[in-house]
């Protein structure tokens, strides 16, 4: 299965010279945790991410004005991305490997389409074990019959 068949495709893009309080009255109004902060609103190339915990941990655990403060003064970067035709289990490999929760996936321009986390991610994993456990279970049940 292909990660952008399990993304979220509206995804929040901010530019670097967004005012952290801008990033964080998006980030409450469209109820996530993390923006993807691009090279233009049009192009929607990603440069970086700027998360929550990025928020409270650079800025306010340091007592720093958060106001005086935009996207790009901590938004991280590089940013780690996918291919959108990735498969799954390699998206989740990258994640592990690049130790980040969430993954903006870019076409083959590398322009956004799709934002996956690893939430997205352990959903697909869980069906995917409940389908095993039920393929062992099944075969056990088969046998039994088969074999009283």
């Amino acid at each position: 299965m292909k990660t952008l068949d399990v993304c979220k495709t509206d995804v929040v893009c901010v530019l670097r010279e967004t005012t952290l309080t801008e990033a964080a009255r998006l980030m409450r109004e469209r109820h996530v945790g993390c923006v993807v902060v691009v090279d233009s609103l049009e192009r929607r190339s990603p440069v970086g991410m700027l998360t929550d915990r990025d928020m409270v941990v650079e800025v306010i655990a340091a007592a720093m004005d958060h106001r005086a403060i935009t996207v790009g003064e901590i938004m991280t970067t590089p940013v780690v991305t996918a291919d959108a035709d990735e498969d799954v289990l390699a998206s989740l490999r990258l994640m592990r490997l690049r130790g980040v929760r969430r993954l903006p996936l870019v076409d083959n321009d590398g322009l956004l389409v799709g934002l996956t986390s690893l939430d997205d991610l352990l959903d697909v994993a869980g069906d995917a074990f409940y389908d095993i456990v039920g393929a062992i279970s099944s075969e056990r049940s088969l046998e039994g019959w088969r074999r009283p």
